[in-house]
């Protein structure tokens, strides 16, 4: 796992968070892209947090937005009617701080957020798994995944729950259900909160 961690991770009761971890070429944003309206017809809002491999931009050469930012602006908030994106230059950071990320989204008050690709991130997680892809279960090595997400029925890990990754109902209601089982699952398996 390269994730590169930047600090704590705030796991308190008041926002659940879920990763969603797997081995690139497993179909996490596709499956999201299949799982969020599930999710929003069950009524619930969630939030999520992508990390990107490569230096990307959502802004484009000759904007505003992007001519301020070239000028120097730190961060810039660019909004209308219809949306708000901010936008600030991290080069003094090898990754993004997954904590910052969360402190950015919590004000919005989600009844949820995902988070994409900050495997190495000490959160609990589902693993979306595909035996075709050959690769070893990340279950084994990271105490934080409470259930895997299969197109197969891999032996998994005491206390880690196996899901269909082709039953999308199935898969929707156990992460609506996340956020009520978020208060007993805030450590890795094993390990028990404190009262």
């Amino acid at each position: 796992m390269n994730d590169t961690l930047g600090g704590a991770l705030p796991l308190d009761e008041a926002l659940p968070l879920l990763g969603i971890a797997a081995w690139s070429g497993t179909g996490k944003t596709t499956l999201l892209e299949r799982l969020l309206p599930a999710l929003r017809e069950r009524g619930l809002r969630v939030a999520v947090i992508k990390h990107a491999h490569h230096a990307f931009d959502v802004d484009q050469p000759g904007k505003d937005s992007h001519r301020l930012r070239q000028a120097g602006a730190e961060p810039i908030l660019v909004a209308s009617r219809a949306r708000i994106a901010l936008m600030m230059e991290t080069p003094e950071r090898e990754q993004a701080d997954l904590a910052e990320l969360v402190e950015m989204v919590r004000p919005q008050r989600p009844d949820l957020v995902l988070v994409e690709g900050f495997k190495a991130w000490p959160l609990p997680k589902l693993e979306l798994y595909r035996e075709a892809l050959g690769q070893s279960l990340l279950a084994f090595e990271d105490a934080w995944v409470v259930a895997v997400a299969s197109d197969g029925a891999p032996a998994l890990p005491a206390g880690v729950a196996a899901l269909d990754i082709n039953d999308l109902e199935a898969l929707a209601d156990w992460v609506v259900a996340w956020p009520a089982r978020w208060p007993r699952r805030r450590r890795p398996r094993g390990e028990v909160l404190s009262p």
